[in-house]
């Protein structure tokens, strides 16, 4: 998908920024004064602020036309420069001299950020400078896909210009992208995606957003005050949920292990948001996309892009642990041993799993907290047939081994033929012996053994959800409802 996108142009209106980073290295403090020197070793600058979210435009393959002021200094020259060396088209950039360019200096030793220092002006945009950009903007929307609008509060996407921008693009036809600042989100009003994350949420509609309703909440006020499109709120750890206005909602977990540095985390986010929609595809592969490309940013330092070749990359990789998770019985028996050599508590449980449901994933993520390892091991399709019935699997053993294996609670998944576990428990020897509540302590298979040597069974109990066998009569009998009143009587 990612080689097949369309090609896209985009308009990128927003507060320019040149990010600056001083590295050096601390070993003493100063004479003058109870402060830390750092001694000086290299320096670099990058673009920052809505110039990074074009950058990032830029290196996923989209034609980006850059608007916004930059001051006539250095700084300023220094920011065309690199944005001309990204393939960045520049032309709506607008120099104002009674303004300095934004500039955040940050001072680095050992990997760490010491300080930071900022330059920058907060007012709005004065007559002769908004003329201009908004002359640009009009002239070049009838030439772009999409408009993006990088808001940082630095004045440039005031009241004024920001419903001005807006009422242009709908009247072009050309859906807007608004990663938000601020505590007053109806200058967005008629913006196709706002991109808040929950601070910026509850800033903006005064209502609570600690929990799931909380936000559903505010979301609602949010659609209320804006009449947008769709909203996709990004919530650090706990990943994302984009929410469609009149279409439900989507929750997206998140991608990231180990977060380095979350600097230009939403402007990679809404960049890969952007040029996915407009490369084709739905907004919810797009934030899925978005999702992993924010995973990809924060492992990074500084103010960095995410290109196509990383994304693709994180893919295959995905897909190469997930096969990884597959294992055989000699397999998994080596990494029994290895688990336990180093202090770690096995836990195994296993099932059919035909047409995984709620009830499922949350057993396995609760009888991943009894240990450091999760095996869970599916019975083939014939002991499903044999368990179950004629007409099951309706899930091939191969596809529920790699649904499964995809959790992030799953270590190592693996496939038996016998109609019980009783084998592969006494094979494996686990410390912790896992079933659902609906089963009683003397019904569990390997009960005896696990207890025998030391080991425990832990009953997990359900939650009120439906079985696989449940919601497959519900859907044969809903089949059977609707060819009724439809009035046919094929098979």
């Amino acid at each position: 998908m990612l080689n097949g996108l369309n090609r896209a142009s985009v308009l990128l209106v927003g507060d320019l920024m040149l990010d600056e980073y001083v590295y050096g290295t601390i070993d003493r403090i100063s004479p003058e004064a109870p402060v830390q020197i750092l001694n000086w070793t290299s320096g670099n600058a990058i673009l920052g602020g809505a110039a990074n979210v074009a950058n990032n435009l830029a290196q996923l393959g989209c034609e980006v036309f850059l608007a916004g002021v930059v001051g006539q200094d250095h700084a300023g020259e220094e920011l065309l420069r690199l944005a001309k060396a990204s393939g960045i088209n520049t032309e709506g950039v607008v120099i104002d001299r009674h303004r300095a360019t934004t500039v955040k200096t940050r001072l680095i030793s050992h990997g760490k950020q010491m300080l930071r220092v900022d330059k920058e002006t907060h007012s709005e945009l004065a007559e002769e400078p908004l003329a201009e950009l908004i002359d640009f903007a009009e002239k070049r929307l009838p030439s772009v896909d999409g408009v993006v609008l990088s808001d940082y509060a630095k004045g440039v996407l005031g009241q004024d210009a920001t419903r001005s921008l807006i009422r242009m693009a709908r009247a072009a036809g050309r859906p807007v992208f608004v990663d938000p600042k601020g505590d007053d989100f109806a200058k967005y009003a008629g913006a196709f995606l706002l991109t808040p994350n929950k601070a910026e949420l509850q800033r903006a509609t005064h209502l609570p957003v600690g929990t799931e309703e909380g936000i559903r909440l505010a979301v609602d006020r949010l659609f209320s005050q804006t009449e947008c499109e769709a909203i996709l709120v990004t919530r650090s750890e706990e990943g994302m949920s984009l929410y469609k206005r009149g279409a439900g909602e989507a929750h997206i977990q998140t991608e990231v292990h180990d977060v380095f540095d979350i600097t230009g985390a939403g402007d990679t986010v809404i960049s890969v948001i952007a040029r996915v929609f407009l490369g084709g595809y739905e907004l919810e592969t797009a934030a899925r996309l978005a999702n992993a490309a924010g995973g990809i940013k924060v492992g990074k330092f500084g103010t960095a892009t995410v290109s196509i070749d990383e994304l693709s990359s994180w893919i295959r990789e995905r897909a190469i642990r997930g096969s990884a998770k597959l294992v055989d019985l000699s397999q998994a028996k080596q990494r029994v041993s290895l688990a336990h050599s180093h202090g770690l508590k096995v836990v195994f449980t296993n099932g059919c799993f035909d047409l995984l449901h709620a009830g499922h994933v949350q057993l396995l993520q609760k009888a991943k907290a009894f240990g450091q390892l999760l095996i869970v091991a599916i019975n083939d399709d014939y002991s499903t047939r044999q368990i179950k019935g004629n007409g099951r699997p309706l899930i091939s053993a191969k596809d529920r081994a790699g649904i499964i294996a995809a959790l992030e609670s799953v270590d190592y998944v693996m496939v038996f033929s016998d109609i019980t576990p009783l084998r592969l428990i006494e094979e494996l020897r686990p410390d912790v012996l896992v079933k659902g509540g609906n089963y009683a302590p003397a019904e569990v298979v390997g009960r005896r053994e696990v207890e025998r040597y030391g080991g425990c069974v832990v009953l997990i109990p359900t939650i009120d959800t439906p079985s696989s066998s449940q919601i497959i009569k519900e859907i044969v009998a809903n089949h059977h409802l609707a060819k009724e009143s439809s009035g046919s009587t094929s098979d």
